[in-house]
């Protein structure tokens, strides 16, 4: 039994394929393997993902994929994975270099195909020059199709081999017969096919770049704290518990939480906000942040694939191994395309033979039919534009899950948003400071000594009370004799003053005056959606403090984008109705749903769903979770959480709603874009197919247009890469 035989999901390099009709074929044969659950085969990225049971061999797997002619190389960790990008640039060199040398003699066999007169020695010129591009420079086609062969398959590289081999034996055989040779067409055409190779090739590396932007921001290197001083050390050798420096400038080497030290990180890599973030002690950091100011020192809690840059990786990688449901038909569609065509091509063949008579005329068509079948733009036509658009989301801070998600975006109905965290800040704010009279005197005096007594406790309000202070320049003073009043408020004794700051009832229970202006007040700000509580020392309230989590400024321009995409959106929320209508208000929203508790949230996403309607749901991925996996459509907003990251089916990493808009706007541009790449793909061939049997479809013309439809599927799915510049 293998070690890999341990019921898990193996990741493996696939070697050989040339073509979508290749993944599929390698995907069949894994899943037919005992002890496989899974397997699926990315042809753009080279790889295979396997699920293997408990008791499943992993060495069988390789055994069964060798017998139809490909290899593949199990992969056990990360650092191991070949290079996709610098593989297909190694790629478009080799076949640049193919192309030029081809190139050098096709064009000198194709001015004497055209021009040069029909003689023998002309003939005999071609051939010369023809036959080391038929048999050098594209060889790797007949050495795939030959492979194929022998495990009594056939792909896009079997349609060109037999093609050009076709047109180069019966030049051969016109040479010595006196008929019309086609050497120039079997040359032009290997030409052309290699130059479509080298663009792809090229087009293919730029969209896989995606995972190595992202791998190479991480830190190379640590700054660890030993006994005698600090050592750099390679970020492999760092361990959670591990005390790291981080100076100013410096990325952070891997997860960790502040011991010590104040700075702004710019965090843009994870969560797409260019804003730099203020970071204190006790705050936690990621790895491949950037320290803008000040000296931090960093005890490390996550490292290597546990990291939220790495999970980053991981998803985004899964992502562009998964298959939409709209990829596995056009797979499918491919599978059987070479196959079919074969048929076609000798039906060609056989009819021209049967009507005409004349040998030239029916090769020339049944080659045409060959080349021009070749279904290579269908096979890129999804994985490429899953691959762009995945990798562009990665780098605007959204990360999809898989595949499918860009094809059950364009379906949502309904988006349903959490309200605090989400529409709001969830953080408490001072919002008014109402004091006896009008002059400042009075409010500076009322935020000093209530910001003081809260300044004592640790309840939220507390904090954004004396927050709310601090940032009015307002020092605040110790506090003595504090008390804490559960569920009504707190008193403490500042500058030999006792102060009370709470509910109406806490104050006249402890003797104090109330004047009717401040419930007045209280009443005109909770309608307003604020919490409220009175101040009050020497026998009377002195004034009215409110603290709210007040709207994210972009909220209503996100709630606007997600309507003109002909969705409608509602909140629902666990706060009171009153405070709900207020954000919500605030924010343009119509529907609310208020005093929800979150495992209700549950049965107000199928009270949607039971409408028909498909509903998406926005949430902090906490609280939201159950909320989250009911939808159709799972957006958890988080910073890179393994709850966050398992609770959604698309991971908002920025704060920011309008995250939420632009991930539906990004996955219904890369859904609209496999939609036109398929059409297009399978247009051609469907249109094309007919005109080549019928013989109006020169050889030579039909591998230009063959050639140019791959690259023109990859290069329309890299458009997705400007998408929101």
């Amino acid at each position: 039994m293998s070690e890999e035989s341990t019921g898990q999901d193996l990741t493996y390099d696939v070697e050989g394929m040339t073509c979508a009709s290749c993944a599929l074929r390698v995907e069949r044969v894994l899943s037919k393997q005992d002890g496989v659950t899974d397997a699926t085969v990315s042809f753009p990225r080279q790889e295979a993902r396997v699920t293997l049971a408990p008791t499943a061999d992993a060495e069988t797997l390789q055994q069964a994929v060798s017998k139809i002619g490909y290899s593949i190389t199990p992969l056990a960790a990360e650092d191991e994975r070949p290079d996709i990008v610098a593989r297909y640039d190694d790629e478009s060199r080799v076949q640049g270099r193919n192309f030029i040398l081809a190139a050098v003699f096709s064009l000198p066999a194709l001015i004497i195909g055209m021009f040069g007169p029909d003689e023998t020695w002309t003939k005999l010129i071609l051939w010369a020059l023809v036959t080391p591009v038929e048999f050098v420079f594209g060889a790797q086609f007949h050495r795939a199709a030959l492979q194929r062969a022998r495990a009594w398959g056939a792909s896009m590289d079997t349609l060109i081999s037999m093609g050009t081999l076709a047109a180069y034996f019966f030049s051969v055989f016109a040479v010595f017969a006196g008929e019309p040779v086609f050497f120039d067409t079997a040359a032009v055409i290997i030409t052309l096919i290699l130059l479509g190779r080298f663009f792809e090739a090229r087009s293919k590396g730029r969209a896989s770049q995606a995972i190595t932007k992202l791998l190479e921001l991480g830190a190379k290197q640590a700054r660890l704290v030993r006994p005698d001083g600090e050592e750099l050390v390679p970020i492999s050798e760092v361990r959670p518990g591990d005390e790291m420096i981080v100076k100013p400038g410096e990325k952070v080497p891997t997860d960790g939480l502040i011991l010590s030290g104040t700075s702004a990180l710019d965090e843009s890599m994870l969560t797409g906000e260019s804003m730099p973030v203020d970071k204190i002690a006790g705050d936690d950091v990621f790895g491949a942040t950037i320290n803008q100011h000040g000296l931090l020192r960093v005890e490390a809690s996550r490292v290597g694939a546990d990291t939220a840059l790495a999970q980053i990786v991981q998803l985004v990688a899964d992502a562009q191994a998964s298959k939409a449901p709209v990829q596995k038909l056009a797979d499918r569609i491919a599978g059987v395309f070479v196959p079919a065509v074969i048929v076609v091509a000798l039906a060609t063949f056989a009819g021209w033979m049967l009507i005409d008579g004349q040998v030239t005329e029916a090769i020339r068509a049944t080659v045409a039919v060959l080349i021009i079948a070749c279904p290579c733009a269908l096979g890129l036509a999804t994985p490429t534009a899953i691959m762009v658009g995945s990798g562009r989301g990665a780098e605007m801070g959204i990360v999809f899950k898989g595949a499918d998600v860009f094809e059950r975006s364009r379906a949502v109905d309904v988006v349903l948003f959490d309200k605090t965290g989400t529409l709001t800040g969830g953080i408490m704010t001072l919002t008014e400071a109402i004091g006896e009279g009008s002059g400042e005197r009075s409010v500076e005096e009322l935020l000093y000594l209530g910001g003081s007594v809260e300044a004592a406790s640790e309840h939220p309000i507390g904090r954004a009370v004396a927050l709310g202070a601090e940032e009015r320049d307002i020092e605040l003073g110790p506090v003595s004799d504090f008390e804490n009043y559960p569920g009504r408020g707190i008193g403490g004794t500042v500058d030999g003053k006792r102060v009370v700051v709470g509910k109406a009832k806490l104050l006249a229970d402890q003797g104090l005056m109330i004047a009717t202006r401040y419930l007045d007040d209280i009443e005109r700000l909770e309608q307003l959606g604020r919490t409220t509580f009175l101040v009050g020392w020497d026998g009377e309230a002195r004034g009215v403090l409110a603290v709210a989590d007040t709207l994210r400024p972009s909220t209503p321009e996100a709630v606007r984008g997600i309507r003109a995409l002909g969705v409608r959106v509602a909140m629902v929320t666990g706060d009171n109705a009153g405070t709900a209508a207020v954000v919500a208000d605030q924010a343009g929203i119509d529907e609310v749903r208020a005093e929800v508790l979150p495992s209700d949230k549950v049965d107000e996403v199928r009270r949607y769903q039971d409408e028909g309607l498909h509903v998406a749901v926005v949430g902090d991925g906490i609280n939201d979770a159950p909320a989250l996996s009911q939808a159709d459509l799972g957006m958890a907003v988080g910073t890179g959480t393994d709850i966050a990251i398992e609770a959604g089916d698309v991971i908002l990493m920025s704060g920011d709603p309008r995250a939420a808009e632009t991930a539906m706007k990004l996955a219904r541009r890369t859904f609209a874009t496999i939609r036109q790449n398929l059409f297009w793909a399978f247009f051609y061939n469907v249109a094309a197919i007919p005109l080549a049997a019928a013989g109006l479809l020169n050889p030579m013309i039909a591998a230009g247009a063959m050639a140019f439809s791959s690259v023109s599927v990859v290069a329309n799915s890299l458009r997705l890469r400007r998408f929101g510049t």
